[in-house]
């Protein structure tokens, strides 16, 4: 299990999720719902326990490491995101070298491939700065910190507001898997599929530094 990090930025601070977090995430679900169709976003208190203690119980087994985005100018929680289908791949003995070294159960190796997703906001910190610097922070981690191989971001497939900002992050589409899940709206999703690799991670890192400086 990955130990919770905090990863600060200009605009936001990323904290790791709690349950002391129910009412000021429940608060900003609250605002206009109207962009969340193809989101699973909880609805109310109950629901938000249990949204969280879903995303801690997926922690304890090392697959997710969850985040709540907290705006630094007002002190208010604007929504969550999180690491998740943390993957540590399996290197023949000899490579990569030095993989082994360092590691314990107590000092997991870093994940070797990861997700970044289940990503909402309260619609007053939406078209805003937020997403921009979230994704660098965590991509920055990701990509510079545990020296991961490629990051993966997915949406419904009909998400076109969704799509549309994973690509202006400069993601490269792989395709639809189709009848893929069940929906957030009781249907069967087709998901469509982005990605970023370690090579392209420069690139990326200097676009989204240009769109964060754009906003200020």
């Amino acid at each position: 299990m990955l130990k919770p990090v905090t990863l600060r930025g200009h605009l936001v601070c990323l904290e790791p999720m709690t349950l002391d977090h129910v009412h000021d995430l429940c608060e900003a679900a609250s605002e206009d719902r109207s962009t969340y169709r193809y989101t699973n976003v909880p609805d109310g208190l109950e629901e938000t326990e249990r949204y969280i203690e879903g995303a801690l119980k997926a922690h304890s087994e090392g697959s997710v490491l969850p985040f709540v985005v907290r705006h630094n100018d007002t002190g208010r929680i604007v929504g969550t995101t999180r690491f998740l289908d943390l993957e540590v791949f399996t290197w023949p003995p000899s490579w990569p070298p030095g993989a082994s070294k360092g590691t314990s159960p107590a000092n997991p190796p870093p994940p070797t491939v990861a997700e970044i997703g289940s990503t909402w906001y309260a619609a007053s910190a939406q078209r805003t700065g937020v997403n921009t610097e979230c994704k660098l922070l965590m991509l920055a981690h990701a990509f510079d910190l545990w020296q991961t191989i490629r990051v993966t971001l997915k949406t419904d497939a009909r998400n076109v507001r969704s799509r549309s900002a994973i690509q202006r992050l400069g993601a490269t589409f792989e395709g639809v898997r189709r009848a893929h899940v069940p929906a957030s709206d009781g249907g069967i999703r087709d998901t469509a599929y982005y990605s970023i690799v370690a090579s392209e991670w420069p690139d990326v890192h200097k676009n989204l530094l240009q769109k964060k400086q754009q906003r200020r």
